[in-house]
């Protein structure tokens, strides 16, 4: 026992990743990433906090003095920099936690920072433990899952022209039982050429970890839906274990007339409507397949506030063909079309009644 009567520190062998759907950091009160800010904003465990060993600044520089000097010297100067920012980092937001405190440390590849890091940590007396193989070992695991496994989950495509409130439809069958996963809301793109939101994208990697989440949330047991996409939304990409299950998944058809889509596109796109400078740099963007003169006139209601007529523009020039293209190599069989007249709140309720009827 060390002078004093004190404790011991505890030193515990690093904590091993072995299955997502019941990961070890849910047995801990915290999840630390002692990345860098750039690394952490890439990606990073669920749930976890930032709390850098090194800034993204230090990081560079202590890897140039590790290349062009001297790797002593980089541990050295490193040391220097994890001890001060190890003890910021206590200062502004651990001094609340008592003894018993659990926190799981991670960084790249559960190295020199998270072992520095929860070294201190288990100096005063916290139960800290660091992750094998750090974010790293995260990481394969989530390619592992999206990349080389099969989805087992039985997975149907929720399919319609643009404007039919697919998205719409996905929390209101949520609300019915039905197993959903919204890729456009994981992805924050409307997955069309209007849709970029005020936000930007996740990182690829990002997204990845968002959507396996959800996927190891699933009852397989059960169906999921899923909003039809193409391989790509927005900039990223959906993964093969999803895409292959959703390019041979059976089809649920939304069926609406063009009046009641362009209506709802009014509505559901009000956000970048009444944002008339990036709604027409997006028009532009059209000229190339839609032709000068009639982008011309899409801005001209734009900038008349005729938002629904240019809405219906879009739909006859735009979007309708781009879809018949699209589904025209579609070989996914259609197992339902849900005819609805209207695309208002009660029509959307009542369709979901529906679809949710009519899956297994």
């Amino acid at each position: 026992m060390p002078k004093g009567g004190g404790r011991e520190p505890r030193r515990a062998m690093p904590v091993e990743l072995t299955d997502l759907a019941t990961p070890p950091w849910d047995r801990f009160d915290a999840i630390i990433d002692v990345r860098s800010p750039a690394e952490f904003a890439e990606d990073h465990v669920p749930g976890a906090v930032n709390m850098p060993a090194l800034s993204n600044e230090e990081r560079a520089v202590v890897g140039t003095i590790y290349v062009q000097e001297s790797p002593f010297k980089a541990r050295k100067i490193g040391a220097a920099m994890v001890a001060r920012n190890a003890a910021r980092h206590i200062e502004d937001h651990m001094m609340g936690h008592d003894g018993g405190w659990r926190p799981l440390v991670y960084c790249w590849r559960g190295g020199q920072r998270s072992g520095s890091f929860a070294s201190i940590l288990q100096q005063i007396g916290w139960r800290a433990e660091t992750l094998s193989g750090g974010y790293r070992a995260y990481r394969r695991e989530v390619v592992r899952r999206l990349y080389e496994d099969r989805l087992e989950t039985p997975v149907y495509r929720l399919d319609g022209f643009t404007g039919t409130a697919k998205t719409a439809l996905l929390p209101r069958l949520a609300e019915r039982g039905v197993q959903v996963i919204d890729l456009e809301g994981l992805a924050n793109h409307r997955g069309s050429a209007l849709g970029p939101v005020s936000d930007p994208q996740p990182s690829q990697k990002g997204f990845e970890t968002a959507l396996l989440q959800e996927l190891v949330a699933l009852d397989p047991s059960r169906p999921l839906v899923v909003e039809a996409e193409s391989a790509r939304i927005g900039a990223l990409r959906i993964p093969p274990a999803l895409w292959t299950a959703m390019r041979d998944a059976p089809r649920l058809v939304v069926d609406a007339p063009e009046a009641a889509r362009a209506a709802y596109l009014a509505r559901a796109y009000a956000d970048l409507t009444s944002d008339l400078p990036t709604l027409e740099a997006r028009l532009d963007l059209l000229r190339p397949l839609a032709g000068h003169e009639t982008v011309d006139t899409w801005i001209a209601e734009a900038r008349a506030g005729q938002m629904q007529d240019l809405a219906a523009g879009l739909i006859r020039r735009h979007y309708d063909p781009a879809y018949a293209r699209l589904r025209a190599r579609d070989q996914g069989r259609v197992a339902g079309t849900f005819r609805t007249e209207a695309l208002d709140d009660a029509a959307l309720d009542a369709l979901a009644d529906r679809i949710a009827a009519q899956l297994p």
